[in-house]
């Protein structure tokens, strides 16, 4: 893809980069991230959807282990009142929140890319993904 460089014309884009988690897939552009799962991630109340990075709060994670799965949740203002001490229930509903991410322990790999470049990209639209 050609850039034009002249004066006035918008800065490159990053490209759009997919990550598959566990029974969903991310997709991350420069502003917002969408989100599809498959029919067993949406037996939970888990849905489609799409989350501005400009209406990020805070970038909540937990890397995955053999025992249990890890996630990437993009908190907004909707999730203000979960922001506080994991418990149990805590953890249930970040699993079955919609901008949520699970990973298994044997995409590790991906959920430590996906971590890094959703951040990376909160930061960028001026957001403080550390809250």
């Amino acid at each position: 893809m050609a850039y034009d460089f002249s004066k006035g014309a918008p800065a490159p884009q990053p490209e759009a980069q997919v990550f598959k988690g566990y029974v969903a897939t991310v997709t991350l552009y420069a502003d917002r991230t969408e989100i599809k799962r498959k029919l067993m991630g949406k037996v939970t109340g888990a849905r489609d959807s799409v989350i501005l990075l400009s209406d990020v709060i805070k970038v909540q994670s937990k890397e995955p282990t053999r025992l249990v799965n890890g996630y990437v949740q993009l908190a907004t203002e909707q999730d203000r009142g979960q922001l506080r001490i994991a418990t149990a229930e805590a953890e249930k509903a970040i699993a079955n929140n919609w901008r949520t991410i699970l990973f298994t322990w044997n995409q590790r790999e991906t959920y430590a890319v996906y971590l890094a470049a959703v951040t990376a990209r909160v930061q960028a639209q001026g957001g403080n993904p550390f809250g």
